[in-house]
């Protein structure tokens, strides 16, 4: 008689599972409620508490099968209902979770993003966009800047009133008047220059109308050329050659990386 009385307590008394279930059903219909009051959609839960959505949707239709074990449905519930704005300890401390001990503090949580995309690699990216920007800046301000020049030279040549024929000879033939820079002892009928290279310069030497050389000199050379009418010499760096005549003070010739041409003639003794 005992054991079937004890047959017919267990029949109608229902077991913790069944309880869980029945207040799982009370707990997600009151939070699904709350929920749609407030017009919030499960994505926007999923944001808010970092819960799965599939677990925050068991939650709300009472689906214990789906859940982990019931210590963890716990703090998911209190979780929930903090999102919506209540109580969510008071809340959860519900539904019932048997003889295990009660921990409010939830042990799963979302995965990290730095675990995805490491932050360095983010500071890497943040580099490259600086360097790309700063070189593309320096590219454009170097194009403008000689598109500035170039519109001050085309400026300055149509002021000039000169062709561009006339522009470009100009530009190749750059001579210094002989007279203004160098002249020969009017009491001696032969003329000699010397020349010396600060650096290497082509230089073109022609006495008495004959060449007497052509070609390019080393930086530091110096050469002596002597003529009975006239000496001419021609030089593309006018600025990296020193000349002096019959032995006087050497000068340049002109401008370094110009052009330049001296002519000088010997003067009869009157």
């Amino acid at each position: 008689m005992k054991w079937l009385r004890r047959k017919e307590e267990k029949l109608i008394k229902p077991s913790m599972e069944e309880k869980q279930a029945e207040k799982l059903r009370q707990l997600g219909a009151q939070l699904a409620l709350l929920r749609q009051e407030k017009g919030l959609s499960l994505d926007e839960l999923v944001l808010l508490t970092k819960i799965p959505r599939r677990l925050l949707q068991s939650i709300e239709i009472g689906n214990l099968t789906d859940l982990p074990e019931p210590i963890y449905v716990q703090g998911l519930i209190r979780q929930f209902a903090d999102a919506l704005g209540i109580k969510g300890a008071e809340f959860a401390s519900t539904f019932p979770i048997g003889s295990q001990t009660v921990n409010l503090q939830i042990t799963w949580k979302p995965k990290a993003m730095n675990q995805l995309r490491p932050v360095h690699l983010y500071l890497l990216y943040i580099v490259l966009i600086i360097c790309s920007v700063k070189g593309l800046s320096q590219l454009l301000n170097n194009q403008a800047l000689q598109a500035k020049n170039n519109q001050l030279e085309i400026n300055s040549q149509a002021e000039s009133g000169l062709t561009s024929e006339q522009i470009q000879s100009k530009e190749l033939q750059q001579i210094q008047p002989v007279s203004d820079t160098f002249s020969s002892s009017p009491d001696i009928q032969t003329v000699e220059i010397g020349v010396t290279l600060k650096s290497s310069s082509w230089i073109r030497v022609i006495a008495d109308g004959k060449t007497e050389f052509e070609g390019v000199l080393p930086e530091g050379s110096h050469r002596n050329w002597k003529a009975t009418q006239q000496l001419t010499v021609k030089t593309d760096n006018a600025g990296g050659v020193l000349m002096s005549v019959n032995h006087q003070e050497a000068r340049e010739m002109g401008k370094p990386g110009k052009t330049g041409e001296v002519r000088i003639a010997a003067k009869v003794k009157s």
